[in-house]
């Protein structure tokens, strides 16, 4: 199979989640074995990061990679609509300290790709091959990441749990890469109110509002707490005794979590720096465990 890279380029621009500025980004085609790069042109002399697992120094909310002083955070919606089609050659000028939030999802990335369209190049695409053995991590709360062989393109199969009776134990599986666009592209990325304060206070989230994540609102808060954080979220008060999801638009589907939490693990597997044969099952994963088992895959090299 050959190396594929953009038709042409396109933009995308909304604001982003932790920083509340406005960013926008231009997906270019770029030659081949290029890789997935992004490049910062609001800083002089327009350094490029390498998308790639080594390159991460941040796992918090969201993957941030740098080179040197500069970063970029919350890439991962974006490599896993580059990876999911079949993408190996991008480059993206970005104006901004983060990739552009949108509706917390991948979709609007997977829509823009498909109206410019693909172009084959001539190099052949070169696969990371996991070995004849299963390799795993582990994390110190339950977290369990395991690559095993397959002769087929990446797989996914997830399972999440958390302590909530708005969500609890979910799971969610894609065998094909051709699904993606269906199955998985429109999970928003997720939030529960509890974790908000924090957050908050650590300066993040400037631009989180019902638009762009699922907020989970599951343990009361007095009522003036709660709105503090509306007032943050620029959102209306509301009954801080009303419990449950709070975001505009229903959820796409009961699990729609479990598929974020997939869509994750592909945004930080296309850090590897080349497509994968082999399927990928996760216990309770998230940035951090996924990029220890991106950066060991990284190391078995090609």
């Amino acid at each position: 199979m050959k190396q594929i890279t953009l038709k042409s380029s396109f933009r995308v621009e909304s604001i982003g989640l932790h920083t509340g500025r406005y960013i926008h980004a231009e997906f270019c085609p770029a030659p081949e074995n290029h890789g997935y790069k992004i490049q910062r042109t609001d800083i002089d002399g327009h350094p490029v990061i390498e998308c790639l697992a080594t390159n991460v120094v941040e796992t918090q909310r969201g993957t941030v990679i740098a080179n040197g002083d500069v970063r970029v955070s919350t890439i991962e919606h974006a490599m896993a609509a580059l990876y999911a089609s079949r993408i190996d050659n991008v480059l993206i000028k970005l104006d901004g300290p983060e990739m552009p939030i949108m509706d917390g999802s991948a979709m609007m990335f997977i829509n823009k790709i498909y109206e410019v369209g693909l172009q084959e190049q001539n190099a052949e695409k070169q696969y990371l091959v996991i070995p004849e053995r299963r390799i795993e991590v582990k994390g110190q709360n339950g977290e369990l990441l395991i690559a095993v062989p397959d002769d087929k393109e990446m797989s996914v199969q997830t399972m999440i749990t958390f302590d909530s009776e708005w969500l609890a134990n979910q799971e969610a599986e894609l065998n094909s890469l051709d699904d993606f666009a269906g199955d998985i592209a429109s999970a928003r990325t997720f939030v529960f109110v509890r974790e908000l304060m924090p957050l908050v206070e650590a300066g993040l989230i400037k631009g989180g509002d019902l638009d762009n994540a699922i907020v989970i609102y599951e343990n009361e808060l007095p009522q003036d707490k709660y709105d503090f954080l509306a007032d943050k979220m620029k959102v209306p008060h509301q009954d801080a005794k009303k419990l449950g999801y709070l975001n505009h638009r229903p959820l796409v589907w009961k699990n729609e979590p479990a598929r974020h939490k997939l869509l994750d693990i592909i945004g930080d597997m296309a850090l590897i720096g080349h497509p994968i044969k082999g399927r990928i099952i996760a216990v309770k994963p998230g940035h951090t465990i996924n990029n220890v088992l991106a950066r060991k895959l990284q190391s078995y090299g090609l």
